[in-house]
């Protein structure tokens, strides 16, 4: 696919883009040669690889989940903007 196959002002006014014409001109050849690349791709024998999400292996690393001592309640409460009866006061969000 060539980069004239590309209308860049067409796509630029769906996106709401004001370009100038160096830009389109620039628009139009980078996305020819992004093209021209995925043609590439396109070619490669890829029957013996499989789909992978990741090229390394990737693992979540995650620690026990071991209970352990709370803050005391006094600091939390410092902390707090609004406080009343050793409770948090947090704004209304449902009305």
């Amino acid at each position: 696919m060539s980069s004239h196959d590309i209308n860049v002002r067409h796509v630029a006014r769906l996106a709401r883009l004001a370009l100038t014409e160096d830009e389109i001109k620039t628009f139009e050849g980078q996305l020819g040669r992004v093209l021209e690349h995925i043609d590439l791709l396109k070619k490669l024998d890829v029957t013996d690889v499989e789909p992978t999400a990741h090229t390394h292996p990737v693992y979540n690393v995650t620690r026990e989940d071991v209970p352990g001592p709370s803050l005391p309640r006094e600091t939390v409460l410092a902390n707090a903007p609004r406080t009343a009866n050793n409770l948090i006061i947090v704004p209304k969000v449902v009305e």
